[in-house]
């Protein structure tokens, strides 16, 4: 090897070196960057050259060192490990939040919950019953009365306002799912261009790598690296981003509960009336909770927590009137009754309480005279029953207050295999800085070592060039 070359092999030492420093720093500029993945320098040896002439037994050196590209140190099994997490969590977190939301709603147990109003219009029957046609236990009973019909209408309509904001929220997941496609798309088209002119495009993979796990946390999905650079990602078996072309996702059904039995679901843009399988995610959580309820209590639980008032209001107002109009009021009137509903209507709504008066209130026996109180007696009674609203209404909330704490169970699961899945990555692809000093170290040391082989190299020459032939004169 020449002089000269040996100059060349020493400025190559030295890029070398001041690349790998400049590296060192931007791992460390970005410790704390959220979806950094840390690079390193990648570098191989430069072989001697073939031998030729007079010196082709002579061995010779290399040529010093080539900077090969920078390496991504990221895990694609690892980074998949993360999507899933994600998904999981996603949906164990809406219906975590969403049923904790629903079970507040029933105030149970409570001063404004449903039972303690059951309770005492209960007792405001036994207040009738001792006194027959007076105006005060009559106040107290229809004060009761009414306070249990709004404690109904106001826990359904709770239900009502929750379903159409889960709906609302669920509908700016679509638009937002579908906005993050879009810029994975033009990251692809982005990162295919940097690799194919042979550039480094590390940061936009992160970037994108971020977009997909936010479109995990929504909808699920997988994700497939191309040998291009670009990512398909799928959902329920169906591409949402082909290398740069997306297709457009869609919340569909009705925008109301109640008004339809028809689900709320994900449609494709292009295939309207076809749901999507969603395979976890904030949008499958919410779903769920959408769905209409049925007759098995399988059901969308914010839907069937709904239906259950419905069916206690019906209860309620059968079972009080079935032993009402069997009792006649102070003035005489019989066959009356007590609570009312409009067809048409769900019945938690438009519950309301018929009488305005003691008139209107059967207390006693037919022919047994104005101071009788059996019937009104027979009413206190009903809430102690083994199949009274109080029963069917408890079952409701033990029901909620189950489903409410299995979910809360599952969402905290779901956080920690979350937690696990980021850590294991980072452990791989987080930017550790003792590591980073010893890299910069490593580059400043080779740098100075690069510069001396240089410094030496050149005051041959100058010696060589300048000084030789000088002897004796």
């Amino acid at each position: 090897m020449s002089t000269f070359g040996g100059l060349n092999t020493a400025y190559r030492g030295l890029t070398a070196a001041q690349q790998a420093i400049n590296l060192a720093g931007q791992n460390i500029a970005n410790a704390s960057t959220a979806g950094y993945t840390r690079q390193r320098i990648e570098q191989s040896a430069i072989g001697a050259p073939l031998p030729v002439g007079l010196n082709a037994g002579v061995g010779q050196a290399g040529q010093g060192v080539s900077v090969d590209g920078i390496a991504r140190l990221g895990s694609s099994f690892l980074d998949a490990g993360v999507r899933n997490s994600a998904a999981a969590s996603g949906y164990a977190t809406v219906r975590s939040t969403e049923l904790q939301r629903l079970e507040d709603s029933l105030q149970e147990p409570g001063a404004h919950g449903l039972s303690t109003a059951l309770q005492t219009f209960w007792a405001s029957w036994q207040g009738v019953a001792n006194h027959p046609g007076e105006s005060a236990p009559t106040s107290v009973l229809l004060e009761a009365a009414a306070t249990l019909s709004e404690t109904v209408s106001g826990g359904y309509k709770a239900l009502d306002a929750q379903w159409s904001r889960v709906r609302g929220e669920a509908a700016a997941s679509v638009d937002e799912l579908n906005a993050a496609a879009g810029r994975v798309a033009d990251l692809n088209a982005r990162i295919r261009s940097t690799v194919a002119a042979g550039g480094s495009a590390n940061e936009l993979i992160d970037a994108r790598n971020q977009l997909t796990e936010s479109i995990a946390s929504m909808a699920g999905g997988t994700v497939r690296e191309n040998a291009d650079g670009t990512a398909d990602v799928f959902i329920g078996g169906n591409a949402l981003v082909s290398g740069t072309s997306v297709r457009q996702l869609t919340l569909a059904g009705p925008t109301a509960m109640g008004t339809a039995n028809t689900p709320v679901q994900l449609e494709w843009a292009d295939r309207p009336g076809t749901a999507v399988n969603l395979d976890g995610g904030k949008l499958a959580g919410a779903v769920s909770l959408l769905a209409p309820a049925n007759g098995s209590g399988t059901g969308g639980a914010i839907a069937q927590a709904a239906d259950a008032y419905n069916v206690f209001a019906g209860q309620l107002m059968n079972d009080v009137n079935a032993v009402h109009r069997t009792g006649q009021s102070s003035t005489g009137a019989s066959n009356l009754d007590f609570f009312s509903t409009a067809p048409g209507v769900p019945a938690a709504l438009s519950l309301r309480v018929v009488p305005t008066n003691a008139a209107g209130i059967a207390t006693g026996a037919a022919g047994s005279g104005a101071l009788d109180g059996s019937v009104a007696d027979k009413l206190s009674q009903i809430g102690s029953s083994a199949s009274s609203p109080d029963v069917f209404w408890s079952g409701v909330v033990s029901g909620i207050g189950m489903a409410s704490r299995s979910a809360q169970q599952h969402s905290q699961l779901a956080d920690a295999a979350g937690v696990a899945a980021v850590g294991q990555r980072n452990s791989g692809a987080g930017v550790s800085l003792d590591e980073e000093n010893i890299n910069l170290l490593a580059g400043q040391h080779a740098y100075q070592a690069a510069a001396r082989v240089m410094t030496a190299i050149d005051e041959a020459l100058d010696v060589l060039i300048n000084r030789t032939g000088l002897v004796g004169r």
